[in-house]
């Protein structure tokens, strides 16, 4: 088994639940808007980084993992960009999908359990979005297949390391906990949305 595929098995295992296939028909169908929100959701995910570095100054592994996600991920948006501009996709606003906000609902507002959840809610979404790249690959253009395949192995680490900066933070297993989070994100991704987004549930068209 390859690391990457090992990497994938291990993120099958952690989430609730697969990707419904009628979400996976809503995005081969709105490729234009999923790549219009892939690129909001990568430009995300390092304001989040970035954040957390600015509010925890004295946590030095902290701030060398975020630095370098933070990176990658500005990168990441970087590419989706160049994507979009050669097939003549204009990027723009997007209203946010109700996942991240459902995720963060459960949020607590004090530290350290404030930082424990912060970075719970950020394996989360990195494991669901490398899960959902691998969903996606097999029915995409070969282009557009290979490029979410290669952030596959990215987005798998960020996974592991939102997870163990967790553990460190809570000073323990943070087992009970992640499982709070799991049982809300299986159901913002089965039960149907409104509009479509990368990390929305399904659509009924």
């Amino acid at each position: 088994m390859s690391d990457t595929s090992a990497a994938l098995a291990e993120i099958h295992d952690f989430l609730p639940c697969r990707t419904p296939q009628l979400w996976i028909d809503n995005a081969l169908a709105n490729q234009d808007l999923m790549l219009i929100d892939h690129a909001h959701c990568e430009k995300k995910a390092a304001s989040t980084a970035l954040s957390l570095m600015y509010r925890y100054v004295d946590n030095a592994d902290l701030l060398n993992k975020m630095s370098r996600l933070a990176r990658e991920e500005l990168r990441h948006f970087e590419q989706v960009l160049a994507i979009m501009k050669k097939r003549g996709v204009e990027y723009g606003h997007l209203s946010p999908a109700r996942y991240a906000a459902g995720l963060r609902s459960l949020v607590r507002s004090e530290d350290p359990g404030r930082l424990v959840d912060v970075l719970i809610v950020g394996a989360i979404i990195e494991a669901r979005s490398c899960e959902r790249f691998a969903a996606l690959a097999p029915f995409l253009d070969d282009k557009l297949a290979d490029f979410y395949n290669s952030l596959l192995k990215s987005e798998a680490r960020h996974y592991q390391d939102y997870l163990k900066l967790a553990e460190q933070a809570n000073g323990g297993p943070v087992e009970d906990r992640v499982a709070e989070f799991l049982a809300i994100e299986k159901e913002l991704i089965e039960a149907p949305d409104d509009a479509f987004r990368f990390h929305s549930g399904p659509v009924n068209t």
